[in-house]
């Protein structure tokens, strides 16, 4: 109860002292970055760890070219994400979107809305991302994300600019469809990160993750076979529409010869 108390405390003194456009601007962006590197931390440590090793998937891969992934990674974040941020204010002006303590939906609907926004994502992941699979489209614009056949945290993100926005609109169709509050959409950015760089990390640890919460969620192995084996797996979050359209074939083939999966 001292936690919520603390929480509404927080919450209203930045209503109190910080503008929409502060608070949509600066705190979106803090949110992004903060959430992102932080989350990228326990991988990137791990590989420095002996008894982590043998939680990687891929174990005969070692983490490369790690500072090329950042340099991109810094580009794609100051000239493509930070311009889109900057609109977040206009978007919650637009369509009146508050940000007041009182307005603030109650968790089980914010979990609701969240667990809407990824379903709605990893469909429109699913179909974008598999065409940009498509031989004339793919060593145009995703094999970059490809360079990672073992992929690290930091991969998430790492991306053609083409892709950065093709592939990241699916992230704002949830919003148009449930956003309610400023806080919704800063608990969907915390999700989504959560989710594309635990896919991303190479290590899979299940029994600590609680992201294996999520019904129907796939998980590290689910798409670091992905970046290994280059097709098949094509869904962000979960499972179901490869397992529709079987292009999960390849990968439960292997999980049985492996008895991993």
């Amino acid at each position: 109860m001292e936690t919520v108390v603390d929480f509404q405390h927080y919450w209203r003194y930045m209503t109190a002292t910080y503008t929409k456009w502060e608070i949509a601007t600066y705190g979106s962006i803090i949110v992004h970055e903060v959430l992102y590197f932080a989350f990228c931390l326990p991988a990137f440590f791990f590989q420095f760890i002996p008894f982590m090793k043998k939680l990687k998937i891929q174990k005969e891969k070692p983490e490369e070219k790690q500072w090329d992934c950042v340099k991109l990674l810094i580009f794609n974040h100051v000239c493509i994400q930070a311009p889109l941020i900057l609109g977040t204010y206009y978007y919650t002006e637009m369509f009146g979107i508050p940000y007041d303590y009182d307005s603030m939906p109650h968790w089980y609907i914010l979990a609701g809305q969240v667990f809407g926004c990824a379903v709605v994502e990893d469909t429109w992941h699913y179909f974008l991302h598999r065409l940009l699979h498509h031989k004339s489209l793919y060593r145009h614009v995703h094999k970059m994300h490809h360079t990672y056949s073992a992929p690290f945290g930091l991969v998430a993100e790492y991306a053609h600019p083409i892709e950065t926005l093709v592939l990241g609109a699916g992230f704002f169709i949830g919003i148009l469809i449930f956003c309610n509050h400023i806080i919704m959409m800063w608990a969907w950015v915390t999700v989504r990160l959560l989710e594309t760089i635990d896919v991303h990390s190479g290590y899979d640890i299940p029994w600590v993750n609680p992201m294996h919460l999520i019904p129907g969620y796939a998980g590290t192995r689910f798409h670091d076979f992905h970046h290994q084996n280059f097709v098949g797996n094509y869904a962000s979050t979960f499972c179901w529409w490869d397992r529709l359209f079987g292009t999960d074939a390849q990968y439960q083939e292997f999980c049985q010869k492996k008895s991993q999966c």
